[in-house]
C-alpha cells in the first residue's frame, strides 16, 4: 500500500519561495515517478511537475524556471522548491506516485491529501 504525505504549504507573499516535501511509504518509490499537481478554486487539477526514476524532470510550461522537482531516494522523499511565486500559484498542491515513459509522460496512480499554497500580492 502506497501513503504519500505532504507537507510545506503555507501563505507567502508574492515573489518568495516555498519547499513543498512528500513522504512516501513503500518500497516502490525507487523505481516509481514522482509528480506534483495543484488545482486552484474552481479549476481542475493540473500538473506541475514530475521526475522519473532516474532523475530526469518535467515541468509545465507555467512554471519552468520558478520550480525545480527533485526526490532522495534513500530518504523516500520528493520535493518542490517553488521561487517567485504569484498569486496564481495559490492552489492546493497534490504530490503523487505514478509511471513515466521518457521524460515528458507522466501518469499518476497514487495521490496525497494536499497541502495549500497561497500566495498573496
Amino acid at each position: 500500500q502506497v501513503q504519500l504525505v505532504e507537507s510545506g504549504g503555507g501563505l507567502v507573499q508574492a515573489g518568495g519561495s516555498l519547499r513543498l516535501s512528500c513522504a512516501a511509504s513503500g518500497s516502490i518509490f525507487r523505481i516509481a515517478a514522482m509528480g506534483w499537481y495543484r488545482q486552484a478554486p474552481g479549476k481542475q487539477r493540473e500538473f506541475v511537475a514530475a521526475i522519473t526514476s532516474g532523475d530526469r524532470p518535467n515541468y509545465a510550461d507555467s512554471v519552468k524556471g520558478r520550480f525545480t522537482i527533485s526526490r532522495d531516494n534513500g530518504k523516500n522523499l520528493v520535493y518542490l522548491q517553488m521561487n517567485s511565486l504569484k498569486p496564481e500559484d495559490t492552489a492546493v498542491y497534490y504530490c503523487s506516485l505514478g509511471r513515466s515513459r521518457g521524460s515528458t509522460y507522466y501518469e499518476a496512480d497514487y495521490w496525497g491529501q494536499g497541502t495549500q499554497v497561497t500566495v498573496s500580492s
